[in-house]
C-alpha cells in the first residue's frame, strides 16, 4: 500500500512511519503549511493519514487557539478541496482527532458513539473531524481517530512527566479525581493500521482501563521510587497553559467499545504494563 502521512513529524507520526516502513508499506510524508502543494503529493497514493495540527499542549492566548482551531480545520479544507482535482486521488482517508470531542465529566463514560461536549476542545474536534467527512464527497472511505492522552518514550505526555517525578517532584494534579485516559503509542499507531486496513467512522485510540490521575501519579512514583506526595500547584499550571489548564484539571472516561468490535487487541491495555515497557528502555 502507498500511504502519504500528513504530519508526519509529530511523536506519532514517526512512530506511524516507521511501523509502515517495516509491515512493507511504501510511505510519504507531507506537510500541511502549504495545503495545495501537500494534495498534489496525493497523486498515486492509496490512503493519506493526516495528523497535521497546532499543539495543544500551550499557553491558551487568543492566537494560540486560533491557530489550534485553522490547523485543524482551514488547512484540512484547502487539501480535501485539491485533492478532488487529481487524476488519482486516494481511496481512503483517516484523520486525527482527539477524546476532547467527548468534553469533561468526572462521572460520565464515553464510547464511539457518544455525543460531543460543548467546550472548546470539544468544538476544535467536532469541526475537525466535519472537515475530515469532506473526502466522502470524493468517494473516499473515511475514519477518524480519537485519540487519548498518548505514552511512549521518545515524546507526547510523558516526555513532560517524567523529569519532575524523576526529581522526585511529581504529584497528583489538582484532586485527581479527573480521568486520564491514556494509550500506548503502538496502541495508537495498531489503531491507525486497522483504520488504514479497512476500517471506518470513528475509532477510540484510548486504552481501555482508564484512570484517574491520583491513579496514574501513584502508579508511575512507584515504578520510578520517587515519592508523590506533594501536589502540582495549580498556579504553575496556570502560568504555562492559561485556559488550557482546563486540559489537565478536567478529563474524561473513554473506552475503545467500537475499536475493539472491530477486532484490534490491545497490546497494553493496563497501565502497569505500559509503563513498564516504556520505562524499561
Amino acid at each position: 500500500m502507498r500511504v502519504l502521512v500528513v504530519g508526519a513529524s509529530g511523536f506519532i507520526g514517526k512512530h506511524l512511519v516507521a511501523a509502515l516502513s517495516a509491515r512493507g508499506d511504501d510511505v510519504g510524508t507531507a506537510s500541511l503549511r502549504d495545503p495545495e502543494a501537500a494534495a498534489r503529493m496525493a497523486d498515486g497514493y492509496d490512503a493519506i493519514v493526516n495528523l497535521a495540527g497546532s499543539n495543544v499542549a500551550q499557553k491558551w492566548t487568543k492566537e494560540s487557539k486560533r491557530e489550534m482551531l485553522e490547523s485543524r480545520t482551514e488547512a484540512p479544507r484547502r487539501f480535501i478541496i485539491a485533492l478532488g482535482g487529481l487524476q488519482h486521488h486516494p481511496r481512503a482517508y483517516v484523520s486525527a482527532s482527539a477524546v476532547g470531542y467527548y468534553g469533561m465529566s468526572e462521572s460520565a463514560t464515553f464510547v464511539e458513539s457518544s455525543p460531543p461536549g460543548d467546550d472548546f476542545l470539544a468544538d476544535i474536534c467536532v469541526r475537525w473531524e466535519a472537515e475530515a467527512r469532506r473526502a466522502q464527497d470524493l468517494g473516499l472511505r473515511v475514519a477518524i481517530v480519537r485519540t487519548g492522552i498518548a505514552l511512549g518514550r521518545d515524546g507526547g505526555a510523558l516526555a513532560k512527566i517524567v523529569p519532575p517525578f524523576s526529581a522526585g517532584l511529581g504529584g497528583k494534579i489538582g484532586t485527581g479525581k479527573q480521568w486520564f485516559s491514556w494509550v500506548h503509542v503502538d496502541d495508537v499507531v495498531g489503531i491507525y493500521l486497522l483504520a488504514l486496513d479497512g476500517a471506518d467512522g470513528t475509532l477510540n485510540a484510548s486504552a481501555p482501563h482508564p484512570v484517574t490521575n491520583a491513579e496514574f501519579t501513584k502508579a508511575l512514583g512507584s515504578l520510578l521510587h520517587r515519592p508523590t506526595l506533594l501536589p502540582t500547584p495549580t498556579f504553575a499550571l496556570r502560568a504555562m497553559l492559561g485556559e488550557g489548564i482546563v486540559a489537565v484539571t478536567q478529563g474524561q472516561r473513554v473506552l475503545p467499545k467500537r475499536t475493539q468490535a472491530l477486532g484490534y487487541a490491545f497490546k497494553y491495555p493496563k497501565l502497569e504494563g505500559a509503563l513498564q515497557e516504556i520505562l524499561s528502555k
